[in-house]
């Protein structure tokens, strides 16, 4: 008999649990939906981790972490998603990975979701930031490798966004990548290269009349020149 009542009450005390944890769902749920209508970020991002709390969903944890990394908060990304490599990852779960593992500099880890995101779909902004990155490696063949593809791939239509100025601008993409082919040019001999790094750097004002920091370079190494020439 003292079996039975303990049976029943466990079985009571299981409905009472699970009819509790959908009301929490579904009022999450109408929580988060409110937050977005608000575009409260901090509220959609507190709704998400409860949702995920009572009821663990990995589409659900990506797009967390997506949020986090938008606020500028890397790190809470990753902790939200990690950082190991996963076959079984999300386009947008790698995406997180390689970008806020390059925003808080860890260069080494970030290559790695780069490398597995351009192997998933190849483009030119990813190529782009595989170079540059490789570049400040030191891995000059890999980064030429990048930036040919990029050249080959880049229309008219794409550009890159660039922000050492106050007023930030744009270059057609193939222009950032001949940029880039300068740098890989003078990394490969800072002493010999400097006049053939100069004509890549002109080649790219060629193609952006207001590319800013292809002016910076070559400014940089005519002075560089000069200098050693006197």
């Amino acid at each position: 008999m003292k079996n039975i009542i303990t049976t029943i009450a466990l079985l009571i005390s299981i409905s009472a649990f699970s009819q509790s944890n959908q009301e929490l769902l579904s009022h999450y749920q109408k929580y988060y939906k409110q937050m977005q209508s608000q575009s409260d970020i901090q509220g959609v991002i507190n709704a998400l981790t409860h949702l995920n709390i009572l009821s663990p969903n990995q589409a659900r944890t990506d797009t967390l972490a997506t949020l986090y990394m938008n606020e500028g908060r890397h790190v809470e990304a990753l902790n939200t998603i990690g950082i190991e490599k996963n076959e079984a990852d999300s386009d947008l779960a790698v995406q997180v990975k390689a970008f806020s593992l390059k925003a808080i500099n860890d260069i080494d880890q970030s290559l790695i979701h780069y490398e597995e995101l351009f192997k998933r779909k190849p483009n030119p902004f990813i190529a782009y930031e595989l170079a540059e990155m490789k570049i400040r490696k030191g891995d000059l063949l890999g980064a030429t490798r990048n930036i040919t593809f990029g050249i080959a791939n880049s229309n008219g239509d794409i550009v890159r966004n660039y922000y050492e100025t106050q007023q930030p601008y744009s270059v057609p993409m193939k222009a950032a990548f001949i940029y880039l082919k300068g740098l890989v040019k003078i990394n490969e001999d800072r002493e010999n290269n400097i006049d053939e790094t100069i004509g890549i750097m002109e080649e790219a004002l060629a193609v952006a009349p207001n590319f800013n920091m292809a002016k910076i370079s070559i400014d940089a190494l005519t002075a560089q020149k000069n200098t050693k020439a006197e």
